[in-house]
């Protein structure tokens, strides 16, 4: 139970950083951290496999997208990356939301009864999972591999371009 109060902290102090920072570089890279949070979450719920999902498709593909869109659509000047800070209506707003979404989540979740596992459930492991798509789908996971890597690189090559006008 310990484990879990300190993901949920981990959780929550990342993204409430994440929101509340002028600074949106590390607004990004706090929610990188938030999302290593919720693959932590999935760890201390025995589910690996969507933990490791979690891992390689935000905290890997999807935080990356976000750094380089952030990057190559902002201005290198300190005044572009400053956010303006919210005003008192805007948080008061917020908090009213969050503790309307949180009520609601703790209701239904206080209410749900959740069926007993199968007994005749089949084991499947993280490693049986990637081996049934690499047979069928190998092929097309290094080519989607190979042009996201290309696209990658001449996002990063035009950005250098630019910097240089």
């Amino acid at each position: 139970m310990l484990s879990l109060l300190l993901i949920a902290i981990l959780l929550l102090g990342s993204a409430a950083a994440a929101m509340l920072g002028r600074n949106l570089i590390h607004s990004a890279l706090l929610l990188i951290v938030s999302w290593a949070g919720v693959a932590a979450f999935y760890l201390w719920a025995d589910a690996q496999f969507v933990a490791f999902a979690q891992v390689l498709v935000y905290v890997g593909a999807i935080s990356m997208v976000v750094l380089f869109a952030v990057l190559l659509t902002r201005q290198n000047r300190l005044a572009d990356m400053l956010v303006e800070p919210a005003s008192r209506s805007r948080a008061i707003s917020a908090i009213t939301v969050g503790i309307s979404m949180a009520a609601v989540f703790t209701a239904a979740i206080l209410t749900s009864r959740f069926p007993a596992p199968a007994a005749n459930a089949p084991a499947t492991s993280v490693r049986q999972i990637g081996l049934e798509l690499m047979r069928e789908h190998g092929g097309a996971l290094l080519i989607v591999g190979v042009v996201l890597t290309v696209a990658l690189l001449g996002a990063t090559i035009l950005a250098a371009q630019d910097a240089k006008d």
